[in-house]
């Protein structure tokens, strides 16, 4: 491969986005102090100034083409987009704190939170990742008026830094896709929503702006004519007075929407080339000639350092005939990768030298464009420094573990089936369990106190040694055991005091994962992760959780599950490695979780809850893939259950995605019991469970954990009611909607209290009927 200078050509490069969170987290703090009351709104505003501006600065020294704004929110980019267009649900005009105490930011934070009469809007995940955006709500009344003023504020901030910004905007038809409406045809909406648009293009062209990124991630999935069409319909309005428009995909080969694309009134594409290589060449073939094509040859979701030399092969043959048309970027948005790495001292040397996170992209781009821009040569030894990590990696002892695909090898031999069928199964259950009519349970964790982190922050620092932490959270969990015995429920949990994070805390128990310090992740609002990364083959060296249950089930009489997260999660919401199948990595968690749930049934534990949330969130975006991609998950997490005896109980929680259109996978999993997330649809989800006539128990959550208000009595009766006339009544479980860990112990107290009051008026009018 040889690149020569060529001086007349600059190729741009650019990011389609970039992390919210800060470097050390600084939005949730602030978000977090400013809903404590510890801080205004001032103060909060002045620290998403500093943030933005930062990560501006940021883009500047990596010599990118603009400064990529408006991809930063204080809560969540669609939610923004409602609030632009005045698309926020009516319900929350009445205000429940009387008119003089309405400020802007509780009105904003009232819609993804709740309020003490509302419930939060809905939330989903956006497309497959384990971002969460809520998700708008729209009805034969909305009518969309633009809202622009910070909006357009933020642009002036931005140009204060420099003259070349590009403003985001999620495209109206992705917009429109992603709502729900009720009592209207969503497309019924468009023109109204796609004038709105060309209004605010026509503001931006005032201001000056050269370049939009309008983002249609819905092309990555299939598609209908009427959604097809809308595309024409809605930028039919963008054809004049309006800055220029690349239109952005991602996620997967959109090359089969060519003739649709190619149509519209814009300037340029960017395509995803991690996901979809094979789309380079029918896409520059197929672009008119005054467009732009924005190769997004850098993982955008993934953490692994990029193969320098096989992207430069990858785009060189067509430098020369796109010239400056040719723009390189991130695959998506850097929103899904952590911040930088300057601060993971701890991560083993040559572990840390396969990675890249978002600091380390920039400089990346910034290497390609160069080479790009003026040769190889300009960027020698960079190229040699990239060269050496991907050939460590490649060859490295720590990657590959001989048992391990000894093991997955003689997989054929292993049953996944459970030994009985459900009905037999949920005979041996009753009788060992003798649970009531309506069982009560929680999906897993309580609250993480103040004095929790404190144990673990000493911990970790080394001023508490090990004895002194396990007496700590030992003393938790038995907190929160005597918590839910005063309160009567029927199944407790231990309240995983001792846990981090659902999928961290076993990847830090398990081979092939490596850890970091500050490697942060945006889930949704202030909710952040820390996924771990899946480097080389993943083994069970020891029992993770049976210390642990044991002691919980000492505590109580009453069956204490044992709480372990699948293997599809460990996987979702890990950085998974790049160099095999995923499907052979989520085969390797599955053997290392059932090895864990045999452990537990033969230290007496009765009912064992393995979470798969994140299930639906891997599902292929285009149909084509989901037999296989179902086949391998199912089985997945079959192994990992089908070694329980017919007497323990399995159960498994799923939440925030829709399920109807995977039904008969999740039946295939063969769960004895599935808890699902239903409140915030007022039970819409439970619906195709029910028309699907779903065989096995099921837990439909009652009342929404991400609010904080309480739920009174007679809203989650009204659900269990309406849950009645879907799923016969002696299959239904009662339980929130997911885990209580970002909860406090008074509001946590309040809303289980009133949900067992319900169970238990609702099983005595039942058993009297």
């Amino acid at each position: 491969m040889t690149i020569k200078s060529n001086i007349t050509t600059k190729i741009k490069a650019h990011v389609l986005g970039y992390p919210r969170v800060g470097a050390n987290r600084e939005l949730k703090f602030a978000l977090e102090s400013f809903w404590r009351k510890e801080i205004s709104g001032d103060a909060l505003h002045s620290t998403a100034r500093a943030l933005r501006k930062t990560h501006w600065q940021k883009q500047l020294d990596a010599e990118l083409a603009f400064i990529t704004t408006h991809d930063f929110s204080l809560y969540d980019h669609v939610l923004d987009h409602s609030v632009l267009f005045n698309a926020t649900p009516k319900r929350f005009n009445k205000n429940p704190f009387g008119e003089q105490n309405v400020i802007p930011e509780n009105k904003y934070f009232a819609f993804a939170r709740g309020n003490l009469e509302q419930p939060a809007m809905e939330m989903t995940k956006w497309l497959d990742t384990n971002y969460h955006y809520l998700v708008p709500e729209l009805d034969a009344e909305t009518a969309f008026t633009i809202n622009a003023h910070d909006f357009l504020l933020q642009v002036e901030e931005a140009q204060k830094l420099s003259p070349n910004i590009k403003p985001v905007l999620l495209g109206p038809v992705s917009f429109l896709y992603l709502s729900k409406a009720r009592g209207v045809d969503k497309l019924a909406l468009l023109a109204p929503l796609a004038e709105q648009y060309a209004y605010l293009l026509q503001e931006l062209t005032a201001k000056n702006v050269e370049w939009v990124q309008i983002d249609e991630p819905i092309l990555a999935l299939d598609l209908d004519d009427a959604w097809l069409k809308a595309f024409d319909h809605a930028y039919a309005y963008f054809r004049i007075q309006r800055p220029k428009l690349l239109l952005t995909t991602y996620f997967a080969n959109v090359s089969r929407y060519q003739a649709f694309i190619t149509g519209l009134p814009v300037d340029g594409i960017h395509i995803d080339l991690v996901r979809a290589p094979e789309q380079l060449g029918p896409w520059v073939n197929a672009i008119p000639s005054h467009w732009v094509l924005s190769a997004g040859v850098i993982d955008g979701r993934n953490v692994w350092r990029n193969d320098l030399d096989n992207t430069l092969a990858l785009l060189s043959p067509w430098t020369h005939r796109l010239g400056e048309r040719l723009w390189i970027a991130p695959s998506c948005s850097l929103l899904h990768t952590p911040v930088t790495l300057a601060f993971e001292n701890g991560l083993d040397p040559e572990v840390k030298s396969w990675l890249a996170f978002a600091d380390e992209k920039l400089i990346e781009l910034k290497i390609l464009a160069k080479a790009l821009n003026q040769g190889l040569a300009s960027v020698s030894d960079a190229l040699a420094e990239s060269r050496a990590a991907i050939t460590s990696r490649r060859s490295n002892l720590k990657v590959h573990d001989a048992a391990v695909k000894e093991r997955l090898a003689k997989l054929n031999a292993v049953n996944d089936e459970r030994a009985s069928a459900f009905k037999v199964r949920q005979a041996k259950q009753k009788t060992k369990l003798n649970l009531p009519l309506l069982p009560t349970t929680t999906i897993g964790s309580f609250p993480q106190t103040p004095d929790i982190r404190a144990s673990r922050a000493a911990y970790k620092k080394g001023s508490i040694d090990q004895r002194q932490y396990d007496e700590d959270m030992a003393t938790h969990i038995a907190y929160a055991i005597k918590a839910q015995e005063d309160l009567g429920l029927d199944v407790l949990v231990h309240g995983e005091a001792e846990r981090n994070d659902m999928v961290e805390f076993f990847g830090e128990q398990l081979a092939g994962y490596a850890f970091t310090q500050n490697g942060w992740v945006q889930s949704y609002g202030s909710r952040c992760v820390k996924p771990p990364i899946i480097y080389g083959d993943v083994y069970r060296p020891a029992a993770m959780t049976v210390a642990t249950a044991k002691f919980a089930q000492s505590l109580s009489t009453r069956p204490v599950k044992g709480m372990l997260t699948g293997p599809i999660t460990m996987l979702q919401w890990s950085f998974v490695r790049d160099d095999q199948l995923r499907e052979t990595t989520a085969l390797q968690l599955a053997l290392a979780i059932r090895d864990e749930v045999d452990d537990l049934q033969q230290a007496g534990i009765g009912i064992i809850q393995i979470d798969e949330p994140a299930l639906r969130e891997g599902l292929p975006l285009q149909k084509a893939a989901w037999a296989h991609y179902l086949a391998w998950a199912v089985r997945a997490f079959k192994l990992s259950a089908s070694v329980a005896h017919d007497d323990t109980q399995v159960h498994t929680h799923m939440c925030y995605a829709e399920f109807n259109d995977i039904l008969p996978a999740i039946a295939a999993m063969d769960a004895d019991v599935i808890t699902i997330e239903t409140s915030r649809s007022a039970m819409e989800l439970l619906e195709g469970f029910g028309s699907f006539n779903y065989p096995n128990d099921i837990g439909p959550g009652v009342y929404d954990i991400h609010s904080p208000r309480v739920p009174a009595e007679e809203s989650m009766e009204k659900l269990l009611k309406r849950a009645f006339s879907v799923i016969p009544p002696e299959r239904i479980w009662v339980n929130p909607d997911c885990g209580l860990k970002t909860r406090g112990w008074e509001e946590t107290r309040l809303a289980l209290q009133n949900m067992v009051n319900v169970a238990k008026r609702l099983r005595g009018e039942l058993q009297a009927a």
